[in-house]
């Protein structure tokens, strides 16, 4: 799950947070910390100037690596679709 808002600034800024609760290990954690920033900095010219807060949900260990790249190319199109639509009204 992603939340959003605008920054100010020229550039996209990445939040996680991902919890030993829904994520056991440190193992995967760390995966999944290393795969957000990752896509995000693949993306980051086509994304708004917007802070980006990345909250894992229970069963994101479970996902393989190229999944989660799917997972957070499509959430970064949705980011990118709704920010320009909120711009124009």
């Amino acid at each position: 799950m992603a939340l959003a808002c605008p920054n100010g600034l020229d550039h996209p800024r990445l939040g996680l947070v991902i919890s030993k609760k829904n994520v056991r290990r440190a193992v995967d954690r760390n995966c999944l910390k290393r795969v957000a920033r990752e896509s995000i900095r693949l993306q980051q010219s086509s994304l708004p100037a917007v802070d980006i807060v990345l909250l894992a949900r229970r069963g994101a260990s479970e996902l393989d690596k190229a999944t989660l790249h799917r997972q957070f190319f499509g959430m970064w199109r949705r980011l990118e679709r709704d920010v320009r639509k909120s711009m124009t009204n």
